[in-house]
């Protein structure tokens, strides 16, 4: 049995899912992109602002599923360009301290234009 999470913190899908699945004691979380929730305009025009961004949404995102970015045991990363790593890394390792799995992957083109995206699996609290 599976439980949609939703919450008005984070940016509302901009698609048909959901922004988090609680299956079990696993959270899956959509990949958020740095909108802001109040606006649902892009915020930051650097990959370090946009991606303070983003791990503020999935911060939102686990809170509403009753976890946090430390329960968090894996994540999936996707940078429009892969000269970010360096810069993506900096903010990411303020977040997620506890040093989850990850994978890192450059794309073509994120929608709207975001410079990053990422997903979380996480275990619930």
């Amino acid at each position: 049995m599976s439980k949609k999470v939703q919450t008005e913190k984070a940016p509302a899908a901009i698609g048909p899912y959901s922004q988090a699945m609680i299956v079990g004691n696993l959270i899956f979380t959509s990949g958020q992109i740095p909108l802001n929730p109040e606006t649902g305009a892009m915020e930051g025009s650097t990959i370090k602002e946009q991606t303070h961004r983003v791990c503020k949404n999935l911060e939102a995102v686990l809170s509403a599923a009753g976890a946090s970015l430390e329960n968090a045991v894996k994540t999936v990363c996707y940078l429009s360009n892969m000269e970010d790593f360096a810069s993506f890394n900096e903010v990411y390792a303020e977040y997620f301290v506890s040093k989850p799995a990850r994978s890192c992957v450059a794309v073509k083109a994120l929608p709207k234009g975001a410079l990053v995206e990422v997903e979380v699996i996480a275990e619930k609290e």
